[in-house]
Parts: C-alpha cells; sequence; structure tokens
C-alpha cells in the first residue's frame, strides 16, 4: 500500500469513532492500511516487569487507526480536506482540494 493519501509526520483529523474531531501527527503508517496516531485511540495495556520497567504495571500507548477514519488537516480551512495529486516539475506533490495548499513542499 504504497500510495496512501498520509505520511509519516503529517497532522491528520479523526473522521469517525470515540476521538472523532480530534487532530495528532502520525508516527508510523504500517503497510496494512492502518496509521499509529499520536494522541489519538489511546489504550491500556499491562506491561510485565523488566529491567526497562521493573516496577511493571499499566501503561497507555496509541493504538493503531484504520487510514479511512483520518483525514489530512489544513492548517489554513481549518479542517480536514480531500487530496488531489499534482506533478511539479518530476515530483508529485499533495494539495488541498479547497484551497490549493501543497502539504510536500
Amino acid at each position: 500500500m504504497s500510495n496512501l493519501r498520509i505520511k509519516k509526520g503529517d497532522t491528520v483529523i479523526a473522521t469517525s469513532g470515540s476521538n472523532a474531531g480530534k487532530t495528532g501527527k502520525v508516527m508510523q503508517v504500517l503497510p496494512t492500511g492502518r496509521a499509529i496516531v499520536e494522541g489519538l485511540n489511546i489504550v491500556k495495556k499491562t506491561v510485565r516487569k523488566s529491567q526497562d520497567n521493573p516496577q511493571g504495571g499499566i501503561t497507555d500507548m496509541e493504538a493503531p487507526l484504520d487510514v479511512s477514519n483520518v483525514m489530512l488537516y489544513c492548517p489554513h480551512d481549518k479542517k480536514g480536506v480531500k487530496v488531489r495529486m499534482e506533478i511539479d516539475g518530476e515530483s508529485k506533490v499533495r494539495k488541498c482540494k479547497l484551497c490549493g495548499h501543497a502539504f510536500d513542499s
């Protein structure tokens, strides 16, 4: 799935679920079509005792979201937007369909 509309480092907004309307930065895009977004889809995870974590216990972590449930966040429009691909010289550039803001610059 190399042609996804979001990439690592993008700011996205959740469109559905309990996190709808919240924004966050993409930390990782998985090849299965899911993305891990900072501050969204927080779940509890139990951690075993180890040298790194001698106490063990329960920690909070981000779980993957499906990319169909997030949209790219446009800073000019202040909302989630659809993206169009334009050829700029020899490279493809993602641009906002509403205002034309370039995300790959």
